[in-house]
């Protein structure tokens, strides 16, 4: 190969920042390849190519969508796939892929830190390795204890076999830590409604796998020392924290008397739902109730909490908390004429800024375009496109029950939109980009009209 094409290979396509959307379509394509295979499928289903894919890429990007019934369509060894799907995707191919680097030759050359500092955004490339190995032990402590707890209620509460309680539990620990919310049940979690012994194991692994690595990797070192905490953390904690109230009250107050929903539960088990409606949507994928007979309201605050999302490098999807309440801060720091904005006595810099308002810019007009064209390509209302558009690109995986019967058109937009949503906007568009340039010069300021 040329001298020439191998620069251009390393400057351009092996760009750390762009081998992780890359290493993402790969790990997809095993995984359809694998859920193709005739041991991962029951005998009563036909082959298909677009399940499989649809369902690799919800996995991957630790969605939960799903075009087909996950406990009935795919064999044990196609939950197999899922599960590991999942852990990868949540994990982070790339940090993975260090990982086991770091394990078997005890070493790591500059251009695989990179790559894991781009997929775990440390901010310090010499903590790469003390990240790396953070991240697994925190996740598989969460993990561990989440599968306990739900293998015991599994095997006390509702009896099944010891194997089938493990398995059960440990399917549903790692689906809830990496907020990917897929289910061994036709109904998922309607059928756990009411018992808080799997709804709230299940909350708790959500909401901390949700919170970013980051923010646990400082939880740990720093404690509960509050001042201590970092601005990210403050606002991630902080934000989840407002979030969870408001979601669950607002969640209550239009779904206590309906009877679609929560209207024939007992009034522990309405808190109960109403906690899990103001979880679920952080990016979890889990429902405890038919989204497709919730209020309008509902759909409403919940479309707003799917695109919200959840913390910075961590499994949930959104524009991220952090993202979302630097905007608020930089509004009204705007409307009070100051000219810096100052969030716990920092200031926070023009250019994280302008990176909040791209995130955010793309990510509504991801998901205008998405919804445009699940309008185009459907005749659901727009109420039900939206929901579906934003869960997508939010990797939550909640629906309103349209999803298996879109057409593969339909279906391929949910797909584009999940991978921009687990990857990122601001790292597609850095993908993109083949160079940064940096002006040697300034041109005139001129100051158009705004408003």
């Amino acid at each position: 190969m040329p001298a020439r094409w191998v620069g251009f290979l390393k400057r351009v396509v092996l760009h750390p920042v762009r081998l992780v959307p890359l290493a993402y379509l790969c790990m997809i394509l095993i995984g359809t390849l694998l859920l193709m295979l005739p041991a991962a499928r029951t005998a009563e289903v036909g082959e298909g190519f677009m399940p499989a894919l649809f369902t690799a890429v919800s996995a991957v990007c630790v969605t939960g969508l799903i075009t087909v019934d996950t406990p009935t369509f795919w064999t044990p060894f196609g939950h197999t796939v899922i599960l590991g799907l999942i852990q990868a995707g949540g994990f982070g191919i790339m940090s993975l892929g260090t990982l086991l680097a770091l394990m078997l030759k005890k070493k790591i050359g500059l251009h695989g830190q990179l790559v894991a500092q781009s997929e775990t955004h440390t901010l310090n490339l010499g903590d790469v390795r003390d990240v790396l190995f953070r991240v697994a032990r925190i996740m598989l402590l969460f993990e561990g204890v989440t599968a306990v707890l739900l293998t015991g209620r599994f095997w006390l509460g509702y009896h099944d076999d010891p194997l089938t309680a493990l398995w059960h539990g440990v399917f549903h620990a790692i689906s809830a830590f990496n907020n990917a919310g897929f289910a061994l049940y036709s109904d998922n979690l309607i059928g756990f409604a009411q018992d808080p012994w799997i709804i709230i194991p299940i909350c708790l692994a959500l909401v901390t796998g949700g919170l970013g690595f980051p923010v646990l990797i400082e939880l740990w070192r720093q404690g509960f020392r509050l001042r201590s905490w970092t601005v990210h953390t403050r606002l991630t904690i902080y934000g989840s924290i407002a979030l969870l109230v408001l979601g669950t009250v607002l969640f209550a107050a239009v779904e206590w008397s309906r009877q679609e929903t929560l209207g024939g539960l007992s009034p522990g088990g309405k808190l109960l739902a109403a906690l899990a409606g103001g979880v679920f949507p952080r990016t979890a994928g889990f429902n405890s109730i038919d989204y497709g007979a919730a209020a309008p309201e509902t759909l409403f605050v919940t479309d707003i909490l799917m695109f919200i999302g959840g913390g910075s490098a961590g499994t949930a999807g959104g524009i991220k908390i952090a993202t979302f309440l630097i905007l608020g801060y930089a509004i009204w720091n705007e409307v009070r004429g100051n000219e810096q904005v100052n969030i716990a006595h920092r200031s926070i810099s023009s250019p994280v800024q302008r990176q909040a308002l791209t995130v955010a810019l793309l990510g509504v007009a991801v998901v205008i375009i998405g919804t445009l064209l699940l309008l185009t390509f459907t005749d659901h209302s727009l109420d039900k496109t939206l929901f579906e558009a934003i869960s997508a690109f939010g990797t939550v995986g909640l629906s309103t029950g349209i999803t298996a019967g879109l057409p593969a058109n339909a279906q391929v937009v949910l797909i584009v939109l999940m991978f921009l949503g687990r990857i990122g906007t601001i790292t597609v568009s850095t993908a993109l980009a083949l160079s940064l340039r940096s002006r040697l010069f300034r041109l005139p300021e001129e100051r158009p009209i705004i408003g």
